[in-house]
């Protein structure tokens, strides 16, 4: 096994977003320093990490003088270029590794490796042209919808098909994108469980989350979820069976849809997750420092909650709410010091913490 990183060792973070921000916190908690390598000017992280290297993925100096710079590399985000990541695993390792993202950068590739494992997952197909969408729509019926197969998120790169008759359109949509159709799940309601696996291969789930959301984008997660006994131990056994069929290493968000069926995969994502920052506030360990300390291979903490939390995403101008919102007790604010309001915007959230009796 791997050595332990001890304090003073640097953290390289791929992406500058609220997730690189939040991650760099929790490294600084532990002793370690953070180095963000982010296209964009000004991010996020940049405001709490030690360095910043600003510069696009495809600049092969400047991603060999940040693997040079760093003890280990992690990512806020999944989307991150192959030819970046080939350059960058010569001179440090990455983790989470490389098949983790192989897998989720692509739905296909996703569904059909969640179905190997025996997972259930929504009725699928790949789509190429409009000839194939018309065949997935004879054999999956509608209501679906057709998605992006890479580079999609907060329901971007998505079109609803009510009807048969939408097809043309909603391919029209994709941009010609390949892309994949997915039928419609009858669902109560979305949970997720944010797991995590360490270099020693221990793994530790926190509570599953119930999730709501507006829009697209996730607006509130509730700890506890609504599940029974034995749907909360299915839903982490899952979770486990699918950081062990990986090797992974780190903090993955899995989504689930509770069905009368049983739970249905909607999707993984492998890293920290929207809807574990109520661990922030809700447990001893948060998801943040239990992603820093497995790819440190450091101990896993154990997720335990010790309250139950509502967590609320500031979108756009719900930044107005937070003079209110800091004179409520109980209410944790986490900003993530954009400078910019804009309609659509994760600007920040908040945990509510619901006091029992």
């Amino acid at each position: 096994m791997a050595e332990m990183l001890t304090p003073g060792a640097t953290i390289g973070i791929l992406g500058g977003g609220q997730l690189g921000r939040m991650l760099s916190v929790a490294a600084a908690r532990l002793g370690f320093k953070t180095h963000i390598f982010e296209p964009g000017a000004n991010p996020p992280a940049g405001q709490v990490a030690d360095h910043v290297t600003t510069a696009a993925y495809d600049d092969e100096n400047a991603l060999k003088t940040f693997a040079d710079s760093v003890n280990v590399i992690t990512y806020e985000f999944e989307n991150i270029p192959t030819q970046a990541l080939d350059l960058l695993e010569v001179h440090c390792p990455i983790r989470p590794g490389r098949e983790a993202l192989r897998v989720s950068q692509d739905r296909l590739t996703e569904k059909a490796f969640l179905q190997g494992l025996g997972l259930q997952t929504a009725p699928f197909a790949d789509i190429t042209n409009l000839e194939s969408l018309h065949s997935a729509i004879d054999e999956i019926g509608t209501p679906a919808i057709l998605k992006t197969r890479r580079f999609g998120y907060d329901g971007k790169g998505q079109a609803r098909l009510r009807s048969p008759g939408d097809a043309e359109t909603a391919l029209a949509d994709m941009a010609g994108a390949p892309s994949i159709l997915e039928g419609f799940v009858d669902f109560s309601h979305e949970v997720s469980v944010i797991a995590a696996r360490g270099l020693d291969g221990q793994v530790a789930c926190f509570d599953p989350g119930e999730n709501v959301h507006r829009d697209g984008i996730l607006h509130t997660t509730t700890i506890p979820a609504r599940l029974s006994p034995a749907q909360r131990t299915d839903a982490v056994l899952l979770a486990a069976n699918i950081l062990n069929a990986l090797d992974y290493v780190g903090v993955m968000g899995v989504e689930l849809f509770v069905t009368p069926q049983g739970l249905i995969v909607n999707e993984i994502a492998p890293r920290v997750h929207n809807s574990g920052h109520w661990t922030q506030n809700g447990c001893a360990v948060d998801q943040f420092e239990q992603h820093i300390r497995a790819v440190a291979g450091w101990s896993l903490g154990d997720g335990q909650r010790h309250s139950d939390v509502v967590m609320e995403n500031l979108i756009g101008y719900d930044m107005d709410r937070v003079p209110e919102l800091a004179r409520e007790r109980d209410v944790a604010l986490h900003l993530y010091g954009k400078a910019e309001v804009k309609a659509g915007r994760k600007m920040g959230h908040f945990n509510r913490i619901v006091r029992k009796g």
